[in-house]
């Protein structure tokens, strides 16, 4: 079997390394992919935007099966493309993809179907001033989202007033985000936890993937701005059973059936990123497809065959697969460039990976990446690898990340030393 992966993140990476997994020995292929995930199949030198070049190759090469990884070619209209061509291909439609490529779109979708959200508002360029005036009446602290694609980054927190105005000006009127934050979303500010739940869905049936929980703020004790994601670990212990039941109820069932009636199925991964609130769970944002870094602890977990399960779903058989997960918990620390989440450099050379690589129960998962340098392997990127440990407690796989994190080298490397504390502080209280 001949499978096309899409993207070259640490994503791509966890995707390549669960499908080479499967007893099905399927031949890989990445495109563009990444010096990791050139160990497991093919790298192919086309971007994951380009969509009539990728569909090319698909044809050519006689491609089985596409999954696609980053949310801007599902958001453009890839798997359109595909499914048009004859191609089987795993992701959600452009119109359903819009979950995550409108966050206008999806809370009206939520207001429609009465999927638990923040209040909110949402105003275009020309409508400034009618947010300015909005800000004012609903004050501080709020939360301003840029409403279109904006790499994880185009949610802020606003504690002042102030600062939501210098922010919402920024948005509209000096265009800092380009076309995302043409429209923007001011939302209400939730208090609570938040937490990553990811359900696989043919369109009607869904299956449940362990809950997780991600790590937005670059510095320890959730401090600085937001990036893509600084680590994550699974199972989430916030989300209970008796939890995860209300989640399904009140939001992943809602959700699929009122993609699916309004004519748009969703056929993918659905990622509900939720706030566990006092009144219960929130939707906070809709991602139509596997998160970064949740990806990498979620995929060690499966104890299920990858593309039988992919095949399933591409085919609207999912009720026929039973999943499986190993038991114990899985942690991934990302380690970053020097100044990211901002500027940073690239081309530094990385040490240690096949030291790290060595040790029990861990995985390297490279994201910013390229071949180079005396180690063979340099920067490029702001996050540049997720290191993921595996274990019978979370404790155990977060200490195995660690350590091997303790084992890799390059210039301006930071990483977060509190990943899963949240965690860690409800297992230890339970």
């Amino acid at each position: 079997m001949r499978i096309l992966i899409v993207g070259n993140g640490g994503r791509e990476h966890a995707l390549a390394w669960a499908l080479a997994r499967s007893p099905k020995a399927p031949e890989l292929f990445i495109a563009p992919g990444n010096p990791g995930t050139a160990q497991l199949g093919r790298n192919v030198d086309i971007g994951s935007s380009q969509i009539d070049e990728l569909l090319r190759f698909a044809k050519s090469e006689q491609i089985d099966l596409t999954v696609v990884g980053p949310e801007q070619p599902l958001v453009d209209g890839l798997v359109d493309a595909f499914e048009a061509a004859g191609l089987a291909v795993m992701g959600p439609s452009a119109a359903a993809a819009r979950l995550e490529g409108s966050k206008a779109f999806a809370k009206a979708f939520m207001d429609r179907h009465g999927i638990p959200t923040a209040a909110y508002r949402a105003f275009r360029s020309e409508d400034y001033e009618a947010a300015r005036d909005y800000l004012k009446m609903v004050g501080a602290p709020v939360v301003l989202k840029a409403s279109g694609l904006a790499a994880g980054k185009g949610a802020v927190v606003c504690e002042t007033l102030a600062d939501a105005e210098e922010v919402l000006r920024s948005m509209l009127v000096e265009d800092a985000f380009g076309s995302a934050g043409r429209e923007v979303v001011i939302e209400e500010f939730m208090r609570g936890e938040e937490v990553s739940v990811f359900a696989l869905t043919d369109g009607a049936h869904y299956i449940l993937l362990p809950p997780a929980q991600d790590h937005k703020r670059v510095g320890e004790g959730d401090t600085g701005p937001n990036t893509g994601g600084m680590g994550a670990y699974a199972p989430a212990p916030i989300a209970t059973p008796a939890l995860l039941q209300r989640i399904c109820r009140e939001i992943i069932e809602p959700t699929i059936a009122g993609m699916a009636g309004e004519g748009y199925p969703y056929k993918g991964v659905l990622y509900c990123g939720l706030m566990i609130t006092e009144d219960g769970p929130k939707v906070v944002e809709y991602n139509c497809r596997f998160g970064d870094p949740e990806a990498q602890v979620l995929l060690p977990l499966l104890d299920t065959d990858l593309v039988s399960l992919f095949q399933r779903l591409v085919e609207g058989r999912l009720q026929e697969v039973a999943i499986r997960t190993r038991a114990g918990a899985a942690a991934c620390v990302v380690a970053a460039s020097e100044g990211y989440p901002g500027s940073y450099p690239s081309g530094r050379p990385i040490y240690g990976l096949d030291q790290a690589s060595e040790l029990e129960d861990v995985v390297i998962f490279q994201a910013g990446t390229k071949p180079g340098g005396e180690t063979g392997v340099v920067t490029a990127g702001g996050r540049v690898l997720g290191v993921t440990g595996i274990g019978d407690e979370l404790s155990d796989a977060l200490d195995r990340a660690y350590k091997a994190l303790d084992r890799i080298h390059f210039d301006g490397m930071h990483f977060r030393r509190d990943i899963g504390w949240r965690g860690l502080e409800r297992l230890a209280s339970s």
